[in-house]
């Protein structure tokens, strides 16, 4: 299971190897330094749009950041229920816990460049702070009620419908009902 300190030694390795230092990375990226060196250290569950920007920065695709070692094609997943679960924050500036657990269906693809995922999510009464950062999302509702914030407009979401959107336009999906799961698709380009 990737965690966040797997996560932050995956990228710790990286910068090494790039020989890029907390600031330069911070700057590239365009996320906070604290937030850089609080991935790095393990102490916070990161969302995914710092995740996606620091990536792009480092010149891999989001999934290094997640897989452990790679398979042989093809990857094969039953029921939706991979063994690679990562626990992600649904915002960027809150990190303390988690609503989301991500269920990778391409972890061990060393040469994917989508991020296909099952997501369980749970309620989250509190306000949602928008996000954005390159790429695109493919979201299909397999279970509950999701509310999609996109832009300026509020989507909600039934069983058997989808979405597909540019993740550039700043956007927070969630859990309109107590409990929900998505299929999501992620593309990020690098």
């Amino acid at each position: 299971m990737a965690d966040k300190n797997k996560i932050g030694v995956k990228i710790r390795n990286i910068m090494e190897l790039r020989q890029l230092s907390v600031e330069e990375l911070a700057n590239n990226s365009a996320v906070n330094p604290e937030l850089v060196e609080k991935i790095l250290d393990g102490e916070i569950i990161p969302s995914l749009t710092p995740l996606t920007r620091m990536a792009r920065a480092l010149g891999v695709r989001l999934g290094t950041f997640l897989d452990d070692d790679p398979k042989d094609d093809p990857i094969i997943i039953r029921k939706g229920k991979s063994e690679e679960v990562v626990y992600f924050s649904g915002e960027e500036n809150k990190t303390e816990d988690t609503s989301l657990q991500f269920y990778s269906l391409g972890a061990g693809k060393s040469d994917r460049h989508m991020e296909p995922f099952v997501i369980d999510m749970q309620r989250d009464e509190e306000e949602h702070d928008l996000s954005s950062h390159e790429g695109e999302e493919f979201i299909y509702i397999l279970e509950g009620e999701v509310e999609l914030i996109y832009g300026q407009n509020t989507y909600l979401l039934y069983p058997g419908d989808s979405l597909y959107y540019d993740s550039i336009i700043p956007h927070h999906i969630h859990a309109h009902t107590e409990n929900a799961k998505i299929l999501a698709v992620l593309y990020t380009p690098f």
